[in-house]
């Protein structure tokens, strides 16, 4: 059984990612009406994989007989003047996010909850992943920006990215 303590704190984690799913969302739909449907499958595969964060901590409050209660979402940007804004805005994101998890992590250990600990173990390399990505990105839309050849080589190419599910959900 989780304490309330961690309850909470992963009932906050799981708003932060379903609002990180929506912020991305928003980059998505932006970015298509912008005509840059690479950008725009980027962030909407973004999205997906924070929708998955959200329900791997639902899974394992569930399986730990916690309730998980969620929480209204609060509205997010709906226009960039640029890509290379959206991608230093989602660095920016992931850097708080990857904070909040450790913030998880910290206190599950405070509290000798070791399971919660383990599990925010996934969390943190993938939020080494998510930093890595979109840091990638930012530096391939300050090349691009100058160039719109370049961009439009960089957007073709963000088309062909796939969206996987996160295997924390197949466990």
């Amino acid at each position: 059984m989780l304490s309330s303590e961690i309850t909470n704190a992963l009932n906050v984690q799981i708003n932060a990612e379903l609002w990180s799913a929506y912020l991305y969302l928003s980059m998505s739909l932006d970015a298509a009406d912008k005509g840059l449907s690479g950008v725009s499958n980027w962030f909407y595969v973004q999205s997906r994989e924070e929708e998955d964060h959200a329900r791997i901590i639902q899974h394992y409050m569930n399986d730990q007989g916690a309730k998980v209660e969620l929480m209204p979402i609060a509205s997010v940007p709906t226009s960039w003047d640029t890509p290379l804004d959206m991608f230093n805005d989602a660095l920016a994101h992931e850097r708080k996010v990857t904070s909040m998890i450790c913030h998880v992590a910290k206190l599950a250990t405070e509290i000798s909850d070791y399971a919660t600990y383990i599990r925010m173990q996934w969390f943190i390399t993938e939020q080494i992943e998510e930093e890595s990505s979109a840091r990638e990105m930012v530096n391939k839309m300050e090349l691009a920006m100058n160039s719109d050849s370049l961009l439009y080589h960089i957007d073709c190419n963000m088309a062909s990215r796939r969206y996987s599910s996160a295997s924390a959900l197949q466990e």
